[in-house]
């Protein structure tokens, strides 16, 4: 088995979540160009896109169930070369419709990562430092998802195979780092995986991921619709990501140790009617300047939660039913995503605050339901007695 120490593990698995988004991203915002220079209309470049959610929402839980039978290493190991032999067909003399294919293989690739780097932190970290952990990792995703964009847009349309290929050959790279990284594995066991404990903190973390997930999916589809029917320049929409993003990561330690130090349930009830409330809030804003700032201020309020809710969806599982709760946990959200992302295209032509109002009350409705879901769960971890607090 491979040897490295939590923390020599977390910082591996965070530059690798890191390179993994930033490259998943990179080429997002001249995409839609690409295929249509590949002959894809814009009913195929949609289904292109929408096929990489498609394929996450299918194969989640399955990877995690793999990753508690098998292992985690060999699901993260295969997860980065079939994304990165996947990114380099960017690079081959294909019509728009075979990289529905590509778009796939990257969807799941990337949904089978997720599960396993966030399952292994749950695996290698105590209950009481596992906020700090998961903390690191969810910054990663989102640093990786500012910076792609942003570098990107050195590249033309032309380059963009050639950028995918790039990032295709980093990507294999990061495979043979994981290879000899160890992410909290045993011994193979060849016993029946034991069935899923189903209880209060896990139901609740679940209904949160769907929460989160519906905003998300308006964001996905409307946020640029929003600010350019607010006259905003290309500049102020590139830069409401970033705006958005660099808050996250600069707090993210801040929620891990609120996590790990205060009451999980309450915080995370905290950060999900934080969310709703700035959603519905947007549409009512005509000062493309000042949304750049409300977004900074929403971000706060995710950065110091987020890190409860991860920590809660892991909180008194056993080690081989980490993977398919986070395979659980990713499928909620992404598939809340997609089907707010599909359905507030059309409320935004009927009107342009309907999805961010609509979706506003659905996801509060689900957040205050955490009230129920969560009662009686200990959301405040505590170290075990007679042992010394572990170190930052």
């Amino acid at each position: 088995m491979p040897v490295s120490t939590p923390q020599q593990t977390l910082r591996r698995l965070t530059v690798i979540v890191l390179i993994q988004w930033m490259g998943a991203t990179l080429g997002l915002p001249l995409l839609s160009l690409f295929l249509e220079h590949r002959g894809g209309s814009p009913h195929v470049i949609g289904f292109i896109i929408a096929s990489f959610f498609i394929a996450g929402v299918v194969t989640q839980y399955f990877l995690g169930r793999v990753a508690d039978r098998f292992g985690r290493r060999p699901v993260l190991v295969v997860s980065l070369v079939t994304y990165g032999l996947a990114s380099m067909t960017y690079a081959l003399p294909l019509s728009a419709l075979w990289f529905t294919i590509t778009r796939m293989v990257q969807g799941a690739s990337a949904g089978a990562l997720e599960v396993a780097s966030l399952s292994a932190v749950a695996a290698l970290f105590a209950e009481n430092e596992r906020g700090r952990a998961v903390s690191r990792i969810l910054a990663a995703q989102l640093m990786g998802a500012a910076i792609g964009p942003a570098a990107g847009v050195v590249a033309s349309v032309n380059d963009l195979g050639w950028v995918f290929f790039v990032t295709g050959m980093v990507s294999l790279v990061a495979a043979v780092v994981a290879f000899y990284t160890n992410v909290g594995d045993v011994a193979h066991d060849p016993t029946p995986l034991p069935p899923l404990t189903w209880n209060r903190q896990f139901t609740g973390a679940l209904v949160a991921a769907s929460a989160t997930g519906l905003a998300v999916g308006v964001y996905e589809t409307c946020w640029s619709l929003l600010m350019h029917a607010h006259h905003a320049t290309s500049l102020q929409i590139r830069l409401s990501w970033t705006m958005f993003c660099v808050p996250w990561v600069a707090l993210s330690r801040t929620g891990g140790w609120i996590a790990d130090h205060l009451n999980r349930r309450w915080t995370a009830l905290f950060g999900l009617l934080n969310g709703a409330a700035f959603l519905a809030t947007y549409p009512h804003i005509h000062n493309n300047d000042v949304m750049l700032f409300v977004g900074s201020a929403e971000s706060l309020g995710a950065a110091l939660s987020s890190p409860s809710v991860a920590s809660l969806l892991s909180q008194g599982a056993s080690a081989r039913e980490l993977g398919r709760r986070q395979g659980l946990y990713a499928t909620s959200t992404t598939g809340s995503l997609a089907l707010a992302a599909i359905a507030s295209g059309f409320l935004f032509t009927i009107n342009t605050a309907l999805p961010f109002t609509l979706v506003a009350v659905l996801s509060a409705g689900l957040a205050l339901s955490t009230i129920f879901w969560w009662r009686g769960v200990n959301g405040r971890i505590t170290p075990p007695p007679h042992e010394p607090l572990p170190r930052s």
